[in-house]
């Protein structure tokens, strides 16, 4: 579910600095280190994507952002906003509560209903307030989490694969449906995700961690709605795969553009 940590954990945001600064991050489990002493910042209204090679440390460092790791947060300096958001791969709605109660899950502020509702109509569910999640599909269950997300007009949304589990035409109207909003609620933005296309798609900015290390920092810098076939487009792709250590005999071979 959205999480909306309490206590302050860095300064108010404000237009001229970042919403996220992190410097030298590091996690260990016993002797691994899943994060190498990581550097990061992320400006407000910025949509960064966050791909790698699974085990890379791409879910780890998205958890030190939202603080739900102490043993991350304690090892070098990290600033994020506290008004932030979480959203998962699985929609994590509470089975018991209608569509309209989890989006204002927590939220404690004159007018919630109200907000709600109005965060149901930008995701498309307007009239299905009062909906049980067994009765919305797959793709309506994450446009509950997103409008769950977006409600609290966070600084700073945090998506961890969210679209991993949709099929490929609902995943193409949730990518529209997060550019639009994004586009007017302006949250900073950090997405991971395992799909090369996806990122390009989606992203101002796209990092790839490899072995706990940001091993290339990639602006975007195309119009959106992104072409796939742009030659821009499969130029930023074929870097990035690069960066993935994904070579043509690997493409050749199927690896498609989902990082490994």
């Amino acid at each position: 579910m959205a999480d909306v940590a309490g206590g302050l954990t860095g300064p108010a945001v404000a237009a001229d600095r970042p919403v996220v600064r992190a410097e030298g991050l590091t996690r260990r489990y016993g002797d691994r280190t899943i994060l190498d002493a990581v550097d990061l910042e992320i400006a407000p209204g910025e949509f960064v994507a966050l791909i790698g090679r699974s085990g890379s440390g791409k879910s780890t460092l998205l958890r030190a952002l939202a603080r739900l790791d102490p043993d991350v947060a304690g090892e070098g300096r990290l600033e994020v906003p506290q008004n932030r958001s979480v959203m998962f791969q699985d929609s994590r709605l509470l089975p018991w509560a209608r569509a309209l109660d989890n989006v204002v899950l927590g939220l404690d502020a004159p007018g919630a209903s109200a907000r709600g509702q109005a965060a149901l109509a930008d995701v498309g569910l307007a009239g299905r307030e009062r909906a049980w999640p067994t009765a919305l599909s797959g793709g309506e269950q994450q446009r509950v989490a997103l409008a769950r997300s977006l409600v609290r007009e966070p600084a700073l949304l945090l998506a961890d694969e969210p679209f991993g589990a949709l099929d490929a035409l609902t995943r193409i109207r949730m990518h529209a449906l997060l550019v639009d909003l994004c586009a007017r609620h302006r949250p900073a933005v950090l997405l991971v995700t395992h799909d090369v296309d996806e990122a390009i798609t989606l992203a101002d900015r796209v990092l790839v961690l490899d072995e706990g290390r940001i091993a290339v920092d990639l602006q975007v810098g195309l119009a959106k709605p992104r072409d796939l076939e742009h030659p821009d487009f499969l130029t930023i792709r074929r870097t990035l795969l690069q960066g993935l250590g994904i070579t043509k005999e690997d493409r050749r071979d199927g690896a498609g553009t989902a990082a490994p």
